[in-house]
């Protein structure tokens, strides 16, 4: 009896921290409005759903294959691929994060250089990517 109680406390802590953490994650994204934004960007607002669809389609997909360990090979240009997709993700929810903070300009406006915007967020964007290419190729042997 109290295994079987043990187990149905584990289960139930499972099921509410996984709750917990999804409504966290879909709270993050509805606050910074990415999907929406995402698609009037591209001018593909009919198509949010389809946004949508790939932003559930992918978290089960990866709860699912971590949960299990679930592992496959596609050869070294799936990962190339998977690794620009995750990059493109972080981008854009960083992009998100920074538009609603409005981070740039209040940081150009205070060091007197908002005739630098541009120059500061190319500069923003290749330290990160180099940042990022030195990590994986070089400190992940």
């Amino acid at each position: 009896m109290s295994l079987v109680f043990g187990w149905f406390v584990q289960i139930l802590l499972g099921i509410a921290g996984g709750i917990a953490v999804g409504g966290g994650v879909i709270a993050l994204f509805i606050v910074l409005d990415m999907i929406p934004r995402l698609a009037q960007i591209t001018k593909s607002y009919h198509q949010v759903h389809w946004y949508e669809g790939a932003m559930v389609a992918g978290s089960l997909l990866g709860t699912v294959f971590d949960f299990w360990n679930w592992t496959f090979s596609l050869g070294s240009w799936a990962g190339f691929v998977v690794g620009l997709f995750n990059g493109i993700f972080v981008g854009l929810l960083a992009a998100a994060l920074t538009e609603v903070l409005n981070v740039l300009p209040i940081l150009a406006k205070r060091l007197n250089m908002t005739h630098y915007l541009f120059g500061l967020v190319i500069a923003m964007v290749t330290g990160k990517v180099t940042g990022s290419l030195c990590d994986w190729f070089i400190y992940r042997k």
